[in-house]
């Protein structure tokens, strides 16, 4: 599935969101058992958190999106959607294969902190989205 249309990226974000859940879920009960390290248990419960929360960030761009959109002008980018999904995969998904097996994963850990731009980038895109559909009599 492309991540080039709002549905798409709706979708990718609902999935994200209830995969997060069920992640966070397993690293307070299942991981516990395969997995002694707390730092380690840790590091799986900020990347449950952080994939929730900018999965809610997709949401979020893609309803002021189709708020700040009509059927004439649809220029309102997709790309914080996008930087959040790209963050959400790479951030949490790295940690995830570094937390369950950090032999076989070790090639991820430099993918990290590239996930984590991306998604400091979702945040200023949103900015500037935002910024950029402000009329002058808004600004103060």
């Amino acid at each position: 599935m492309p991540l080039n249309t709002h549905d798409s990226l709706w979708t990718t974000g609902c999935l994200l969101a209830a995969s997060a859940v069920g992640l966070g879920a397993f690293g307070a009960h299942g991981l516990k058992k395969m997995v002694l390290d707390p730092a380690k248990i840790r590091s799986w419960e900020t990347a449950a958190h952080y994939q929730l929360v900018h999965s809610v960030g997709i949401l979020l761009s893609l309803t002021l999106r189709a708020r700040n959109s009509s059927p004439n002008n649809n220029n309102v980018s997709l790309l914080p959607a996008q930087l959040f999904t790209a963050g959400a995969v790479m951030f949490s998904g790295s940690i995830y294969g570094l937390v369950l097996d950090p032999a076989r994963f070790k090639w991820m850990g430099p993918i990290t902190p590239i996930g984590g731009l991306c998604f400091i980038g979702g945040w200023i895109a949103l900015a500037a989205t935002a910024q950029s559909r402000a009329s002058p009599s808004s600004a103060q």
